[in-house]
């Protein structure tokens, strides 16, 4: 059943719940394509959290991810992002939602095997502005931490 939300947009559950997920799985994308202009498009409204501080807004993330992502020749970062255990809740009346996932993050490189580099959490926020679902909010916690060496200028794991 489709109801609507105060602003007039429908509020159907699993359309909503497709979005934000279709949302989560746009970063991982992003970022293995290297498109961190995207990156920050898709965070524009956001807060970005990890193990080095907060960073607020699109340009702040986008200039965040080119200062610590190693990128190759073939302009990725030769990575593959596999976010499982997605679980969405959303509040159709406020037009809030938050959602938490498990992140894999694989590496491989023409002389490195493919392999687990980082794992770890999403903890995410949106609100629907305009009828859309945004970022508001990716705080991400690493749980283990492999060799990420040949991913990220400092070493930290974002």
């Amino acid at each position: 059943m489709s109801t609507s939300a105060p602003d007039g947009v429908p509020t159907d559950e699993s359309s909503s719940y497709r979005a934000i997920e279709n949302l989560i799985a746009a970063y991982a994308e992003l970022v293995d394509d290297g498109d961190f202009a995207g990156v920050g498009v898709l965070l524009a409204d956001a807060t970005f959290t990890g193990a080095s501080g907060s960073v607020s807004g699109g340009s702040a993330i986008e200039k965040m991810l080119q200062d610590k992502v190693i990128i190759y020749e073939d302009g990725t970062p030769r990575t593959k992002h596999v976010t499982t255990n997605v679980a969405i809740e959303i509040d159709h009346d406020a037009g809030t939602a938050v959602s938490r996932s498990y992140f894999t993050a694989l590496q491989a490189l023409p002389d490195l095997a493919l392999q687990p580099i980082v794992s770890g959490r999403y903890h995410d926020r949106f609100e629907r502005r305009d009828g859309h679902w945004r970022f508001v909010e990716r705080h991400v916690r690493t749980d283990l931490l492999g060799d990420v060496s040949r991913h990220l200028r400092d070493s930290g794991a974002d």
